[in-house]
């Protein structure tokens, strides 16, 4: 599969589950704006099947390279960010993974045992990122208590290996010059905004502002029936320049451990 229908074919699993995505496209391109990607995540396990290094793999091939490390103490997260050194429109490709084993024992297992109900074929085919839930039907008894310990394991273990967001580059909208004015637009059509941190994580200082409309909720099919949780949501990025004139290309960790909560069920309520 060539660059383009990758990440075409990575848009279309993720639209498909995050209606409002496609809504917000469709609107900023209405107003005459071209969209472009600032970056797409991913959400992983490292388990050494699933770590960062398997997905990063179709990147790597793209001709991807690794830039910064990020680490999330209280999330217990580990993420790189990757960027393309020659096509400035291509999307930074930001990966984050759960550090299992500072997690306790039923949460460990839980996930082994879920891994381990999948053929390790499945796990070596470099368009994992595009396969979603590789495993069987969830069980809603499992995704809760899951959620008790981590949003972020119950949202894996549902949704599995896909795209968890796309993000617009704020910076080439022709229409709008600042975050907060794509954010009263978004209001004004009705989507609800993650204030987790505050409506705008970050500001001119660090050089990057970020917020993101809250998860869509979807019907998911359980093994005890069909209950509605998050899927995906849509992140908004504008990007300052730093001192030597160039735009910082960067993540923020404090900005970004807020911006994982739009998945969050609680913020929903």
């Amino acid at each position: 599969m060539n660059t383009a229908s990758f990440f075409e074919k990575l848009w279309d699993t993720y639209s498909e589950k995050t209606p409002s995505a496609q809504k917000v496209k469709t609107l900023l391109q209405k107003e005459g704006n071209t969209v472009y990607n600032d970056h797409i995540a991913i959400r992983t396990f490292n388990d050494p099947r699933t770590n960062i290094s398997v997905i990063a793999k179709p990147f790597l091939a793209m001709g991807y390279e690794a830039k910064g490390e990020y680490h999330f103490e209280a999330k217990k997260l580990y993420a790189k960010h990757f960027e393309h050194p020659t096509d400035s429109n291509a999307p930074k490709i930001f990966i984050s993974e759960l550090l299992l084993d500072q997690f306790s024992e039923d949460l460990q297992r839980h996930i082994k045992e879920t891994l381990d109900s999948v053929s390790p074929s499945v796990f070596s085919d470099d368009e994992l990122i595009l396969k979603g839930r590789v495993w069987d039907t969830p069980s809603y008894k499992t995704y809760t208590a899951l959620q008790e310990e981590s949003e972020y394991a119950a949202w894996m273990y549902v949704n599995g290996f896909c795209s968890n967001h796309f993000t617009v580059d704020v910076n080439k909208l022709e229409t709008f010059t600042t975050l907060s004015e794509v954010n009263e637009f978004l209001k004004q059509h009705g989507f609800k905004m993650n204030t987790s941190g505050g409506e705008i994580k970050g500001n001119a200082e660090q050089f990057l502002e970020q917020s993101s409309i809250l998860a869509d909720i979807i019907p998911v099919q359980f093994a005890e029936g069909v209950y509605n949780i998050t899927s995906c949501y849509y992140e908004f990025a504008f990007r300052h320049k730093k001192n030597n004139g160039e735009l910082f290309t960067g993540f923020i960790a404090n900005s970004a451990d807020k911006i994982f909560e739009s998945t969050d069920m609680n913020l929903q309520k």
